[in-house]
């Protein structure tokens, strides 16, 4: 497979250097031994939080939905709002979380591969509708709040909102989802999921697009123009906080997914390097299929067809 060659006006190549066959044969940085065990530890405190939701009906611009404002309780007591929908007609036979990018969300997506479907779309704590007096909003703010301790780190108290209290705000708020529960995550969502989805048994497949936060020794060496930035200018000054990464590697995570997963990387990105991104997607210890996309968080003249495909090929892989 050829990379991409776009014209940028990038200070750095958005390929770094890497052709397909050298991006399939990274792997994921070795995690520390207690790496399970903390997340487990996240996970249990996460599903013993009573999500209290509460859902509002407002206007939905489609047809066959019903859309919903929704809120419901997180980890360290976080309120945390976001939007639900509902088929108008016909039985739910299946539940999804949706994760978000950086950019936050400003509504529902209206347009997803899998029908009969209740899907929830929470906001990540800081972010959107669960903006907080104390975590900044901006991704490159947001992406360093609390990271000098593993213990206060934000990503682990993302992982909680978007996934764990998300899957148990939409199971009291639709019981039906209980049958069975699916993840899909971009970017930022992509690597949230990637960290969250390995010690859920409640999901029973996951998407993870262009997913963020992977192999974060080799991340910190390559220039983005996203939050990865961020935690690259911090480590010039505090190296020490590459321990506190380790814990949050989408890489070393991914190594105890088992469930099926549908992985879309990029070969081009400048925003989240394509080295983390496949990173995350060979250290995948279960059942993969790979959609290999041409570019990520970049417009080019073969987006509209490749993001068609991609539908296309979600839609039977969620069936």
């Amino acid at each position: 497979m050829d990379s991409p060659d776009f014209p940028h006006s990038f200070a750095f190549d958005p390929r770094y250097g890497y052709d397909f066959d050298t991006l399939c044969k990274l792997d994921a940085p070795l995690a520390p031994n207690d790496f399970a065990a903390f997340w487990q530890g996240l996970r249990d405190a996460a599903l013993a939080v009573q999500p209290l939701p509460v859902s509002r009906e407002i206007h939905s611009p489609a047809a066959d939905l019903r859309l919903f404002e929704i809120e419901f309780t997180s980890l360290d007591f976080c309120r945390i709002g976001g939007w639900l929908t509902l088929p108008r007609s016909g039985p739910v036979t299946r539940g999804v979380v949706v994760g978000h990018g950086y950019g936050g969300r400003d509504g529902a997506d209206l347009s997803l591969p899998m029908r009969q479907a209740a899907a929830i779309f929470p906001c990540a704590r800081g972010i959107s509708r669960s903006a907080h007096p104390l975590v900044p909003g901006d991704p490159s703010r947001h992406v360093l709040y609390g990271i000098h301790s593993r213990r206060s780190y934000v990503l682990g108290g993302c992982a909680a909102d978007t996934v764990w209290c998300a899957a148990s705000a939409i199971h009291e708020l639709v019981p039906e989802t209980l049958a069975r529960l699916d993840y899909m995550g971009i970017s930022f969502g992509g690597g949230i999921g990637a960290l969250a989805l390995p010690w859920d048994e409640r999901f029973a497949s996951g998407h993870l697009n262009v997913p963020t936060f992977g192999n974060h020794p080799l991340r910190l060496t390559l220039p983005c123009v996203g939050s990865g930035e961020a935690i690259r200018h911090y480590h010039r000054d505090c190296s020490d906080v590459l321990e506190v990464l380790r814990y949050f590697d989408a890489a070393s995570a991914a190594r105890h997914l088992h469930i099926p997963m549908f992985l879309a990387p990029a070969l081009f990105d400048p925003a989240v390097p394509p080295p983390g991104q496949f990173s995350i997607c060979n250290a995948i210890a279960g059942c993969k299929q790979v959609f290999v996309l041409q570019a990520g968080h970049y417009d080019h003249p073969g987006k509209a067809d490749e993001d068609q495909r991609l539908q296309v090929s979600l839609t039977a892989f969620f069936q």
